[in-house]
């Protein structure tokens, strides 16, 4: 799928509320079926996690995601990757790695990320080239691997 006007920029506290929202519409399923908390204040703590890393993701100048992501010498960490539910099944999602994938692959550094266990956004990781190679009681650890 060719994405036309993907844009991506710096989160800023003014799109908290975009975030809150879409964080509630995109984890609290996941995060109910783990026993964990799904209150206004736990993911406000989540979102404003590493909030110097999140980047708004628009199309065709409508926020319609979040990417964070760290880029280290050694390694590029994606923190959270969340896709709201209207746009999701589109390939965004897919583009947004595929951009860090080669990003990667030019500066010959690794990929990872973690994902809940019981979140289906797994499947795309998969797709995309991701390996578990670590996990905890609640996540897997992923590592792209070409």
């Amino acid at each position: 799928m060719n994405i036309i006007n993907l844009q991506i920029r710096k989160a800023t506290k003014d799109d908290i509320d975009f975030l809150l929202d879409l964080r509630i519409k995109t984890m609290t399923e996941h995060l109910i079926n783990l026993h964990f908390p799904t209150d206004k204040e736990s993911h406000l703590k989540r979102i404003h996690h590493s909030f110097d890393n999140a980047n708004i993701i628009i199309w065709n100048g409508q926020p319609m995601g979040l990417l964070k992501a760290t880029y280290e010498k050694d390694k590029i960490e994606i923190i959270q990757l969340q896709i709201h539910p209207d746009f999701q099944g589109r390939g965004f999602g897919k583009q947004i790695l595929e951009i860090i994938i080669e990003e990667s692959l030019l500066s010959q550094i690794p990929v990872f990320l973690s994902v809940l266990k019981k979140n289906p956004a797994q499947k795309l990781y998969f797709r995309a080239g991701f390996r578990i190679i670590e996990e905890n009681e609640h996540s897997f650890i992923m590592q792209f691997s070409k």
